[in-house]
């Protein structure tokens, strides 16, 4: 298991995968302490995660460094993702006992619904937020009083372990929470394990698919989060400066490598080339360089072989008829970089029109009127985030909740995800909600009971 500098390509470290055996042992202790972790008061289970939250931030600035050195992601932004991950430890942890609490229903008798635990779950998760995804699905599992193991990318093994020593820090029972070294070859078996009583992922299209298939041969609950091509839809009446800083803002998070950041920008034909024009210089006024270096905005890609495989989607996109307004030429010299680049003239039967581009790629799509600006935006096979701009409030909050399809919809505003809120998509982008009341009761067992 190896992690790669990708602003160098210099090797960060090797990790010791884990043998089918170790794997077997690790998942055997996980079961047995959950065992005991499901018997625990909400109040203890809040003390620890409390003691995760302050742990993650007294080591703030060493986790950022590491998400810098295995994935490229800048400094700056390695420190918010550090905070985002305390907060929805301590938001867990003051809100699972409510979340959870019996629901009485009226019946001829005493009737309510008590949640309990799965068990053990699986989470697959991803290299681009190598702290947030794991912590998203870690602190209402373990509030809910489930044990998790947790299958990371390979390129980000150093972020696994260091998740685990924050929990074992924090107090947490010994194998409770517990990283897999493993490849993705060995998930199945994982999923099979009888102990493993359901499994989340966050991925591509293909992982997901093959998870749910394993998942579903398995008769286990599954959550999937998966890809995302967000329509940012600009209407004649919006605020440009307003939506052209949410537009590049929500394209650049993480370089450009978010689900959830823009991707499609729909604008209206009255407004279209001052948005342009505007997007160009925002966008064109970003520093690509070293995640060390406070003053870099993009860092570089998590690999190059991801690299190579955007530039292959612009090159194909332009054969095609789109034209270059910012970038699109890969930067001579070491590490997986890429310029941040604007595409116009965006049509269907293009990449970057018909699919994900996960790295800092906007593509322009110029349409007549609302109507049309609709169609395109649910004309994808992904829906999981969207938002509208318009100085109506009342007509963007009409197509954010109406017609826009996707599993969280903004009006004037970057999507973006936050503890409180439900978190999903739909179509392409997977099923099951992260987040919020709905997140953590994704893994529990609704029971019924009723009392004569």
């Amino acid at each position: 298991m190896r992690s790669i500098n990708p602003a160098t390509g210099e090797v960060v470290a090797d990790y010791e995968a884990h043998t089918p055996e170790q794997v077997r042992a690790i998942i055997e202790l996980a079961d047995a302490t959950q065992r005991t972790w499901r018997r625990t008061t909400f109040a203890q289970r809040a003390t620890i995660l409390h003691a995760a939250a302050m742990r993650l931030e007294a080591r703030k600035d060493e986790l950022a460094e590491l998400m810098a050195l295995e994935m490229g992601k800048p400094l700056s932004q390695g420190l918010g993702e550090v905070q985002k991950c305390a907060w929805v430890c301590r938001y867990y942890a003051d809100e699972a006992e409510g979340q959870l609490a019996d629901v009485p229903i009226a019946t001829e008798r005493k009737s309510f619904v008590h949640y309990e635990p799965l068990g053990v779950i699986l989470a697959v998760m991803p290299w681009n937020f190598p702290l947030w995804q794991v912590f998203r699905f870690a602190a209402p599992a373990l509030m809910a009083g489930n044990a998790g193991v947790l299958k990371h990318a390979s390129n980000v093994s150093g972020a696994a372990m260091a998740i685990e020593d924050v929990f074992r820090e924090a107090g947490l029972p010994d194998g409770l929470f517990a990283a897999l070294l493993i490849p993705s070859s060995e998930v199945a078996a994982v999923i099979e394990n009888p102990l493993v009583r359901a499994v989340t992922l966050t991925g591509s299209e293909k992982a997901g698919a093959a998870v749910a298939a394993k998942a579903g041969a398995e008769l286990k609950k599954s959550v999937l989060e998966l890809g995302g091509s967000d329509p940012y839809v600009v209407l004649e009446d919006a605020d440009l400066d307003l939506a052209v800083d949410a537009c590049a803002a929500s394209r650049l998070i993480n370089s450009g490598q978010s689900c959830i950041a823009a991707k499609r920008f729909i604008v209206v034909d009255a407004v279209h080339d001052a948005f342009v024009d505007k997007l160009v210089a925002s966008l064109g006024s970003k520093r690509v360089g070293d995640p060390f270096d406070p003053a870099t905005d993009v860092g570089p890609q998590a690999r190059e072989d991801l690299r190579d495989e955007l530039h292959e989607q612009v090159t194909q996109s332009i054969a095609a008829g789109a034209e270059v307004a910012l970038g699109g030429v890969v930067p001579e010299g070491p590490g997986a970089f890429y310029p941040v680049t604007v595409l116009t003239g965006v049509r269907p039967g293009m990449p970057a029109y018909d699919d994900e581009l996960f790295g800092p790629v906007a593509a322009v799509i110029r349409v007549a009127d609302e109507a049309e600006a609709i169609d395109v935006a649910n004309d994808s096979r992904y829906g999981l985030g969207a938002a509208v701009f318009t100085a109506d409030r009342e007509r963007g909050e009409r197509i954010a909740a109406e017609y826009l399809e996707a599993g969280a919809t903004f009006v004037n505003a970057l999507v973006a995800s936050d503890p409180r809120l439900p978190f999903g998509g739909i179509k392409q982008s997977g099923y099951g909600r992260e987040l919020s009341a709905l997140g953590i009761r994704e893994f529990m067992n609704a029971k019924t009971v009723v009392v004569a």
